[in-house]
């Protein structure tokens, strides 16, 4: 398997969260697909999307199959653009933190 690069808005908010505590990992493989960013203690698979994943109707489908495989294991998958992550990763950093405290 081809070792797989983060984005540098995948590594922007890995940064932000570390910062915050929280254990993850990168380009985690789940067995049918890289995570950008794993969280192993909440199951949560954050993926940083370009702006193909909202635009482009073949990977919105791919999208939908891949995250299925996910939910079937109890791994909750949260979408974040990426110029959302440019523009606000420690916001949401703090928000992902506050949900694992809450939940966990």
């Amino acid at each position: 398997m081809p070792l797989i690069q983060s984005t540098p808005q995948a590594l922007l908010l890995a940064s932000e969260l570390k910062a915050l505590g929280v254990d993850l990992e990168l380009e985690y493989w789940d067995g049918h697909k890289h995570i950008d960013i794993y969280i192993p203690k909440a199951k949560i698979a954050l993926e940083i999307d370009g702006a193909q994943h909202y635009l482009n109707a073949s990977q919105i489908d791919a999208d939908f199959h891949r995250d299925y495989f996910s939910n079937k294991e109890d791994i909750f998958v949260k979408h974040i653009p990426n110029i959302l992550v440019e523009t606000h990763a420690k916001e949401i950093a703090e928000a992902i933190v506050k949900v694992i405290s809450n939940n966990h």
